[in-house]
């Protein structure tokens, strides 16, 4: 990984002597809503525009983008307001029209940074372009080496201007979140590429906007170079991810608060705060994950009252203490924890089930 930490270049970002804000709605939608939500937005803070143009989106008959006229919109921002324009980017047609329009930032979506054939051909489609900034999403999966795969094809066409964007990654189980963070996922990644610029996307973390702030405190312990926040001049009536969109006035009053922590925030209680955050988040993965496992007890308890079977089954529970101890202590937990938690949750799964008979 020395060779990719070696040919970044981070001119581009370490210019700015505070963290980089990019800021816009989640979609382009006409040129009245562009201009007035980027007229709104505080140049003092916010250094980057941003908006969609093209949206790829899971299903068909969605709203998938206003398209090429769009780019026309966002030179008018760049015009009016001096401030640097992005917008997302699927494929080698995108790219090309994006650079005609001066567009400064583009950024490869989750989904495609997910295939490595839509990364390959954006990267092909980028080639000898030395100016423009590339900031890629980790893929929707958590799985690093296909978001380094995605910076090494772009290293490799000699695109050097690269920052990476942290949206969150699915997760198969409940979770407050409509992306997990995975905050341990985004240590080991700069472990490994230590000079990538990490912006944190507390909009599609959170999915809403209730939330946003939290999260944003969060990547400054982290000491992420800077926030991606969706802002629209009128919310209630986004045309996509309307419930994630701030206002500008209210992405100002957040940014005021953040500033004011990482002016005090010294490197003790930024390190205390990290491990803090790290286990509230295992905390709420072990939470999340029992709820699951008592819900399967419920739905166990009924298939054991219809096929009158007993709730308690002395040699499943053996089997299952042996194979958790054994699993357990080749991850160095004690035996003592594993039996004493395992016994709570034995005892709460015979609970549910015998409430069902």
């Amino acid at each position: 990984m020395e060779k990719i930490n070696n040919n970044i270049d981070r001119t581009w970002i370490d210019k700015w002597n505070h963290p980089l804000i990019i800021s816009g709605p989640c979609s382009a939608e006409s040129e009245q809503q562009i201009l007035e939500t980027a007229k709104r937005l505080n140049t003092s803070y916010v250094q980057i525009f941003r908006a969609g143009i093209w949206k790829p989106r899971t299903k068909p008959n969605n709203f998938e983008g206003i398209g090429k006229k769009g780019l026309e919109w966002l030179r008018k921002v760049k015009k009016d307001t001096g401030l640097m324009i992005a917008t997302e980017i699927a494929n080698a047609k995108h790219v090309k029209l994006a650079i005609s329009f001066g567009i400064d930032v583009l950024w490869i979506g989750a989904r495609s940074t997910a295939s490595p054939f839509t990364v390959q051909e954006i990267a092909d489609a980028l080639e000898g372009e030395k100016d423009t900034i590339i900031l890629v999403k980790n893929p929707i999966h958590p799985d690093i080496e296909l978001w380094i795969g995605a910076l090494e094809r772009l290293l490799s066409k000699g695109i050097s201007k690269l920052g990476v964007i942290h949206r969150g990654f699915y997760t198969y189980k409940n979770s407050k979140y409509r992306n997990q963070p995975n905050w341990n996922l985004l240590l080991n990644f700069r472990k490994i590429l230590p000079r990538i610029p990490i912006i944190c996307d507390p909009s599609h973390i959170c999915g809403n906007k209730e939330g946003i702030l939290e999260i944003a405190k969060k990547a400054y312990h982290f000491q992420y170079e800077g926030l991606m926040v969706e802002s629209h001049c009128d919310p209630l009536h986004a045309w996509s991810d309307a419930q994630q969109q701030i206002t500008p006035e209210n992405l100002l009053e957040m940014l005021k608060k953040l500033t004011y922590i990482k002016k005090y925030d010294q490197k003790s209680k930024r390190d205390l705060n990290s491990f803090r955050i790290l286990i509230d988040e295992l905390d709420e993965n072990i939470i999340a994950l029992l709820a699951e496992r008592m819900n399967i007890s419920k739905k166990l308890g009924t298939l054991k009252k219809n096929s009158d079977i007993a709730v308690f089954q002395p040699k499943r529970w053996k089997n299952m203490m042996e194979k958790s101890i054994n699993l357990g202590k080749s991850l160095g937990i004690s035996e003592e924890l594993l039996e004493g938690v395992f016994k709570l949750l034995h005892q709460e799964s015979i609970k549910i089930q015998n409430t069902i008979r």
